[in-house]
């Protein structure tokens, strides 16, 4: 009887010892063990067993985690007092030191924070502030990283949701935007204008090519037409027969002998244009005597005078 106390005290031993001493470790964290306060390295995940009232574990959680640091006063370069409201993302690389070097990371990285932001506040004016948030957001995220890398901590991102000038800044700024505004309107305002009287412009100068080209097709065709004309003038007058102009000329002093006028004026061509009729009076006259009429001016007229 005494023997089976005995084992069940043992057993019941043993079973209290694996209950202290066994730990399951999630994937998303890391259980650091300590050995009579010296430290033997990160455990998990997984089972992991330590030995009751010897070892000591710290469990460390690696998932992303974020600081929401609340609005914070600062003054620029140009001393315009500003309010920054801002998120720090941060995530354990590394477990051992950031239970070893530190004894509240996300505090102490929360303090570094409002410090650093700050002094890059003091550096730059109040335009570049309110333009380069991005830049800002990258400063503050470098020099965090510079600091909480010894602690095995790495700064993931650094947004700055905010950042409220004072109310006379503001107003200032208000109306500096409605300005920009307005002058943006003009200069587009004139630009249409500029481009619509470059548009009438070229209308108007392509209209007047028209025209000219026009006027010099109309002239062209004229010229072709009065051509035409005088070519088909000249055509009739080389038609008309050497007979019909004596005819006229004929009937011309016809017309001048019935008149009471005593002295006649006779062109040049009037003998050219009645030798036709002299030539054929004298074939006529020379095909009733039977024989051809002698030229003056030959041996035989002259014997036979």
């Amino acid at each position: 009887m005494g023997e089976l106390i005995g084992t069940g005290i043992v057993v019941l031993f043993v079973v209290i010892i694996l209950i202290l001493g066994i730990r399951i470790v999630p994937e998303y964290q890391r259980l650091v063990v300590f050995r009579l306060g010296r430290v033997l390295g990160a455990k998990g995940p997984g089972l992991v067993v330590l030995i009751p009232a010897v070892d000591q574990g710290v469990r460390v959680d690696l998932r992303e985690r974020f600081v929401d640091v609340p609005p914070q006063s600062a003054i620029t370069k140009d001393n315009a007092p500003v309010s920054v409201d801002f998120i720090i993302y941060l995530r354990i690389m590394q477990a051992v030191p950031s239970v070893l070097a530190v004894q509240d990371f996300l505090g102490a990285a929360e303090g570094i924070a409002k410090t650093t932001l700050r002094a890059i506040v003091g550096d730059m004016p109040l335009d570049d502030l309110l333009a380069r948030r991005d830049q800002v957001n990258h400063m503050l995220r470098d020099k965090l990283d510079e600091v909480t890398d010894r602690w095995g901590v790495r700064v993931t991102a650094v947004e700055i949701r905010e950042i409220v000038p004072p109310r006379d800044i503001q107003e200032a700024m208000s109306r500096q935007m409605s300005a920009e505004r307005s002058r943006r309107a003009t200069v587009t305002e004139a630009e249409g204008q500029r481009e619509a009287a470059v548009t009438v412009a070229g209308g108007e100068k392509q209209a007047a090519i028209l025209r000219a080209e026009g006027e010099r097709q109309a002239i062209i065709l004229r010229a072709q037409a009065l051509a035409l004309a005088l070519g088909e003038v000249d055509s009739a007058a080389k038609a008309v027969a050497p007979n019909t102009m004596g005819l006229q000329y004929l009937d011309a002093f016809k017309t001048l002998g019935e008149s009471a006028s005593s002295k006649w004026i006779v062109p040049l061509e009037f003998t050219a244009l009645l030798r036709p009729f002299l030539d054929q009076a004298a074939n006529h006259a020379q095909s009733r005597d039977g024989g051809a009429l002698p030229h003056r001016g030959s041996p035989d007229s002259s014997s036979e005078g």
